[in-house]
């Protein structure tokens, strides 16, 4: 199992904009991912990260050519603070519709209500390696994340436009999704299953620590579904893209269980 001491050294969850599958670039500030993705029907983003992410997600889309007018959607895997934080600025100056499961949209419009097993207040003392990791999320706006009202309107296995097909994936959050772009072999997890969690430190494939999760013992029993898409790529909302299948990542996250 990788964990912080045995996981190669990190390279890509450093600030900036790689390319991580064929037509999908990975904008990381802060530990914290989202994803422009080309589709036949135009550009769309897979959630929209931290507030200070906007200068990155600019650079992006002009390397394709692009401006936030040309976006189609944006898709949310869920509605916590670290993944709406361009949102408002998307809808208000540029129109770009939004997209949540509807048992998220009243947690985008206050992203810090959300339900979870454990106090945040505990982790900095329990796990310090995390610390660093949430100074950076602080500094890059997440204490000021401003909540917005969004179509919740995605349903399970329904494709969105763009052809992402959602995987209900509730228990980090209880309208949490992931996105399946299933000719490409490409899963974005969102929190679902991520290869570094900020509030420990902790690397590898896991789940999101209790302090952000609403139900660990659900966060868990969802990674079924998403070994069941098979995907090679896996896009996680915080820490290094995994090109090693998902069913290694799911064997991966289980065998290091709730934090």
């Amino acid at each position: 199992m990788a964990d912080d001491d045995t996981a190669p050294t990190d390279t890509t969850s450093h600030d900036g904009i790689s390319e991580v599958a064929d037509g999908v670039l990975k904008i990381t500030r802060a530990v914290t991912n989202c994803y422009l993705v080309d589709t036949d029907d135009g550009a769309v983003l897979v959630d929209a990260g931290l507030p200070r992410m906007w200068p990155l997600v600019l650079d992006a889309l002009r390397s394709r050519r692009l401006s936030p007018d040309d976006l189609i959607s944006v898709y949310l895997t869920h509605g916590h603070f670290d993944h709406v934080g361009v949102v408002t600025r998307l809808q208000t100056d540029h129109h770009v519709p939004v997209h949540v499961h509807p048992a998220d949209a009243s947690l985008v419009r206050h992203p810090y209500r959300y339900d979870r097993e454990a106090s945040r207040l505990l982790y900095p003392l329990r796990h310090p390696r995390g610390l660093p990791h949430l100074f950076r999320m602080a500094r890059a706006g997440a204490l000021r994340v401003r909540g917005a009202e969004v179509r919740g309107d995605i349903r399970a296995q329904t494709p969105v436009l763009g052809g992402l097909v959602p995987i209900p994936t509730p228990g980090h959050t209880h309208g949490h999704v992931a996105f399946h772009l299933p000719d490409r072999g490409v899963l974005f997890t969102g929190d679902a299953l991520v290869t570094l969690d900020p509030y420990t430190g902790r690397r590898g494939p896991r789940t999101v620590a209790r302090a952000a999760t609403a139900d660990s013992a659900g966060a868990l029993a969802v990674l079924a579904a998403l070994a069941e898409t098979g995907a090679e790529t896996v896009l996680p909302g915080h820490g290094d893209a995994w090109t090693r299948g998902i069913e290694r990542a799911v064997a991966e996250a289980r065998a290091a269980g709730p934090q």
